[in-house]
């Protein structure tokens, strides 16, 4: 009974990931949703933005803090293992809805791409960059990565298998593809308001801070493996190797 309870909490944590990131589409691209990024009841600009930031701070802490080795082990001594990553996930996609609900418009413009052709490569970018996030969390294990994949093994009575380092496709080219995939979409817009351009930018920073305590993880647990895929393969941005990929790490990136 207790497997069967854990199975159906993942899939309670993994349902509300995926309610919270199709939203955070709409709700970044002010389309389809109720309420998104620059719509709703506008306030005064400074304290519109006081309260954005708060949310978003709360978010980086939760996100980055909860994902740190120190706090799994802490974390384990309360919640059983097999959930574990269900609740990160879980608590994650309720901090993600409580910003979405809680977010005070700024929709002053920044800038606005009135050309149409202009307008269409930017919404082109950002659908791709929402692609480049969903692929890459498949090349490194979607169902391990929020949670399901532990809950059924669990379920099945099976251990789950320690962690092995691969480079799969776009993670040949980038170290933190889905990272990059997010900094693209929430930049290529043809309407930037101030209150998305405070988002673009605390996210950015949010993102450059938390994959270097990642990395940092990942070193440790991976060793010189890791150590010899960052030699290789940039952080975001792609550049000519100095030697194959493939050579350089073999078949072998970390899963989280």
């Amino acid at each position: 009974m207790g497997k069967l309870l854990a199975f159906i909490y993942g899939i309670i944590a993994y349902t509300l990931f995926l309610v919270s990131f199709v939203y955070a589409i709409g709700f970044v691209g002010n389309v389809v949703v109720p309420k998104s990024i620059d719509s709703g009841t506008v306030g005064p600009m400074i304290m519109s933005l006081v309260v954005d930031a708060a949310l978003l701070m709360l978010f980086a802490v939760q996100h980055s803090g909860m994902a740190r080795r120190g706090f799994k082990r802490w974390l384990t001594r309360w919640v059983p293992r097999p959930i574990e990553r269900s609740t990160y996930v879980l608590i994650a996609s309720l901090v993600l809805l409580l910003l979405y609900a809680l977010w005070r418009p700024a929709p002053n413009p920044v800038w606005r791409v009135s050309s149409p052709a202009g307008a269409t490569v930017l919404w082109g970018l950002f659908a791709f960059g929402w692609l480049v996030v969903f692929l890459s969390t498949f090349m490194i294990g979607h169902f391990d990565l929020f949670g399901l994949k532990q809950v059924w093994l669990n379920l099945q009575g099976r251990m789950q298998p320690p962690d092995k380092f691969r480079a799969p496709a776009f993670y040949r080219i980038v170290r933190h593809p889905i990272m990059v995939g997010f900094l693209i979409a929430f930049w290529a817009t043809p309407y930037m308001s101030v209150g998305h351009l405070l988002f673009s930018i605390a996210t950015t920073g949010y993102i450059l801070i938390a994959v270097q305590l990642e990395e940092r993880d990942l070193l440790a647990m991976l060793g010189e493996e890791y150590r010899r895929y960052k030699l290789y393969v940039p952080r975001f941005i792609p550049f000519p190797r100095r030697v194959s990929t493939s050579r350089a790490v073999g078949e072998t990136v970390a899963t989280k």
